[in-house]
């Protein structure tokens, strides 16, 4: 790590909001993954129904819930800044009869970045499918909450295979 220190702690290591007056306006975008694992028969039975419930569009009200989840991410993460998203985009994809990934692509013109809001909109939407789905099983488990990609700040980052 070298010489990189925590900054959400002042002079005196008290918690504090990192001030992000001086920094340039940037476009920043993020991208986060999230991944659900579940019993066969689950995957199997949520294929067949086209991805719905009783409850209803399972794949659609998830993204609806990551997007809104994003947007509001400094009203759940006490030192992030309050940020008018330009792009919040949630893809879900049904890989196989046991695999569910969910990615949240964000972007703003800001000062900070939007890691948070990525993997913040990722994890409600996973937890949005296991919501609708738990009928089924509570053997689903959502796995491998990740950054997987961020630009516009001062250490673009890229997420190598794994």
């Amino acid at each position: 790590m070298g010489s990189r220190k925590l900054t959400h702690l002042d002079e005196r290591n008290r918690p504090t909001m990192v001030d992000v007056g001086a920094k340039a306006v940037t476009h920043r975008s993020a991208v986060a993954e999230a991944r659900l694992r579940m019993p066969r028969a689950v995957g199997t039975a949520l294929r067949r129904a086209g991805q719905r419930t009783k409850k209803g569009p399972v794949f659609d009200t998830a993204v609806v819930a990551g997007v809104m989840a994003a947007k509001r991410t400094h009203e759940l993460i006490p030192f992030c800044h309050p940020l008018g998203l330009e792009n919040c985009l949630i893809e879900i994809e049904q890989r196989s009869s046991v695999e569910i990934v969910v990615r949240c692509q964000v972007s703003v013109h800001h000062r900070t970045g939007v890691e948070m809001e990525a993997l913040t909109g990722a994890s409600v939407a996973a937890l949005t499918i296991y919501d609708m789905c738990k009928a089924l099983s509570h053997e689903i488990c959502i796995e491998k909450v990740r950054l997987l990609g961020k630009t516009g700040g001062r250490r673009p980052f890229v997420r190598h295979k794994g």
